[in-house]
């Protein structure tokens, strides 16, 4: 079959096309953009955002020939598109084009409860409509996580006026299976006569699907996921909402997030009590200090004498006035410490994910990554505006199935992002099946050793040492907030990509870098690290020492091979009441509810360091033991 000019869309659905790719580019409401709208002065599209439209409008009608430059307003584009079209043939093997974008929904554009869907997903995912298949998977064939899908159904039931708590959509694994939830959702709020509009009974003003409150016994069973999505036009009113939460929270002795430290961080800190006003000494392991670097007499002495030297800091990006002789030592000394060719130093490990990823991964390319990665990868997937897929964690068939499913599709290039360790679980990526697979399927893969370094490998150099692979992985990132005892992100690689990134990582062209001393002090710590190899041996002890003992006591520590040790116990409440016990009872670790992992996953997070003693493992493990016994997380003594 062959297409002529008349056969080209009308211009209604020219119109339709254009704006259904700049709201999903832009998250504008497709009501939102007019004709007449100015990309700049009026939506606030800059160059870089209009580029990534142009490719999309392009991709959209399956045009051969470039758009024509400088559109100023959304009317503008419409008449080039419209002149693309009448000026060639798309030809019959044209992929995509605004009638084939008509018929993506055919038969379900009728449908109000699978259109909000549709359209709250185009807004959150920046998806084109034609892109989102209602039967794809959400997590493993359009990115959609957990969070992600909060935002979906918020809006989308904001779309649809349905009030009271939001529907119940954890089985919901399609699009069209989340419309079916919602179409339930209003069939009951019908059948009780709860209608539309606000219940006030259940729904806090402005915030359609909010949790209840407090129950009979006192209890707020909201958790910080209900505050995500409160829409106001008070900006702030989200704010203030948080904030009664907050207070109840801290009230009850069970958010103890952000107290101030009045000591160095060792196996023992002195920490400032907010909630009680005093000074209190922990068993501390909520630390990343795994070798015990920070308060390293060397590192300390670098640092100071570093900062003599140089400043206290120094005021430019790397580009302009603020790289110094020290952050080019250190970038050599962590490329032969990793042993791989170059290395670029960023302000964080969370802006070396962003800029790594949103300079190599573009619209147009493919970001495949466990479900657990780190909170930077997924923030940098957003940036990078690339199609997004999610494999279960550490599933390997599930990766390959992926990887297959987009070589097949051949759109752009793939990247594959795992962390080495997983934060929150303490088990380590499967790297010798993800780089076999990047291979077989022509990806390439970036590993984030944030909790490796210093942890896994003979000499502590990562995950990549830990499994014989050096020189196998594309790209290995880091931080050096944890093992390495300062501040800062790196990636080492190959030359040519090391120096890619230091021109297009906008985290690092536009931003100031750590200073002097700083560098100083990482360099010190490397030198430790590789003079006293004994750190990680008693590390290693430590870990085992610790986790036998906690796996005696019945507790769920997941699959953990690193210094992070999760007590998994699921129930959020009952993860911060045993929490409290354990603060109460002089240790101080982390209590991790969600943002930190999904509802229903709550845990405490264990960090054992080299600088443990035998005496404080003991204490710990009888500590955890007797608040379990307390809260009900373990059963109680005979």
């Amino acid at each position: 079959m062959t297409h002529s000019v008349n056969a080209h869309p009308d211009a209604a659905r020219i119109r339709d096309g254009v704006v259904e790719v700049i709201a999903a580019r832009t998250l504008y409401d497709v009501g939102q953009l007019r004709p007449e709208s100015h990309f700049e002065a009026d939506l606030g599209i800059d160059s870089v955002i209009m580029e990534s439209v142009l490719v999309s409008v392009r991709e959209h009608f399956a045009l051969s020939t470039e758009l024509p430059a400088g559109p100023t307003t959304i009317g503008e584009l419409i008449d080039a598109v419209r002149a693309a079209l009448a000026d060639a043939d798309a030809g019959p093997d044209a992929p995509v084009t605004a009638e084939a974008w008509s018929a993506t929904a055919e038969g379900e554009s009728d449908d109000p409860v699978t259109e909000a869907v549709v359209a709250a997903a185009m807004r959150q995912t920046q998806y084109q409509r034609h892109q989102l298949a209602l039967d794809a998977d959400l997590e493993g064939e359009l990115g959609v996580d957990s969070v992600v899908l909060t935002s979906v159904v918020a809006e989308a039931t904001e779309r649809l006026g349905l009030a009271g708590a939001a529907p119940d959509v954890a089985g919901a694994t399609t699009l069209r299976a989340l419309a079916a939830a919602l179409r339930d959702r209003g069939a009951a709020a019908r059948d009780t006569g709860a209608g539309t509009g606000t219940d006030t009974a259940r729904a806090e003003p402005g915030r359609p699907g909010t949790s209840p409150g407090p129950d009979r016994d006192g209890w707020d069973h909201r958790s910080m996921k209900d505050f995500t999505e409160q829409r106001d036009p008070d900006l702030f009113a989200k704010t203030r909402s948080f904030a009664g939460y907050l207070r109840s929270r801290e009230k009850d002795r069970l958010y103890w997030y952000g107290m101030p430290l009045h000591s160095q961080c060792g196996n023992r800190a002195v920490i400032f009590d907010e909630l009680e006003g005093r000074k209190r000494e922990f068993l501390m392991f909520a630390s990343n200090n795994y070798l015990g670097l920070a308060n390293h007499p060397s590192v300390i002495e670098a640092v100071c004498d570093a900062t003599r030297t140089y400043g206290a800091t120094h005021t430019g990006s790397r580009f302009i006035g603020g790289t110094n002789m020290l952050h080019k030592e250190l970038e050599r000394r962590l490329a032969a410490f990793k042993q791989r060719p170059a290395c670029i130093v960023y302000p964080g490990g969370y802006s070396a994910n962003l800029g790594a990823i949103s300079a190599l991964v573009k619209s147009y390319d493919t970001l495949v990554v466990d479900r657990l990665n780190h909170m930077s990868i997924v923030d940098g997937a957003r940036l990078s505006g690339a199609v997004r897929k999610i494999y279960r964690h550490n599933d390997m068939a599930d990766l390959e199935r992926i990887l297959s499913r987009s070589a097949a599709e051949g759109t752009g290039g793939r990247l594959v992002v795992a962390d080495g360790v997983f934060s929150m679980h303490g088990d380590v990526c499967d790297l010798p099946e993800i780089v076999r697979l990047a291979k077989e399927y022509d990806a390439r893969v970036m590993i984030d050793d944030a909790h490796a370094t210093g942890v896994l490998g003979v000499r502590g150099s990562g995950t990549a040492e830990h499994f014989g692979l050096k020189g196998e992985v594309d790209l290995e990132l880091g931080t050096m907030s944890k093992t390495l005892a300062g501040m800062g992100g790196f990636v080492v690689g190959e030359e040519e990509v090391v120096e890619y990134l230091r021109y297009y990582s906008n985290s690092y062209v536009f931003a100031a870098n750590i200073p002097a001393g700083v560098a100083a002090g990482l360099i010190a710590a490397i030198d430790v690290i590789e003079a006293e190899p004994e750190r990680l041996k008693r590390l290693w002890t430590n870990i085992g020492t610790l986790r036998d003992r906690l796996l005696e006591a019945g507790f769920d520590l997941e699959h953990s091979e690193s210094a992070i040790l999760p007590i998994v116990i699921g129930d959020e409440r009952r993860a911060m009441e045993m929490g409290r016990a354990v603060r109460a009872r002089g240790l101080f670790c982390q209590t991790v509810v969600y943002p930190g992992v999904p509802l229903g996953d709550a845990r405490l997070r264990v960090s054992v360091t080299c600088e443990h003693t035998p005496q404080d493992l003991d204490l710990a493990a009888e500590i955890f033991v007797d608040a379990a016994r307390e809260t009900g997380v373990l059963p109680g003594t005979p």
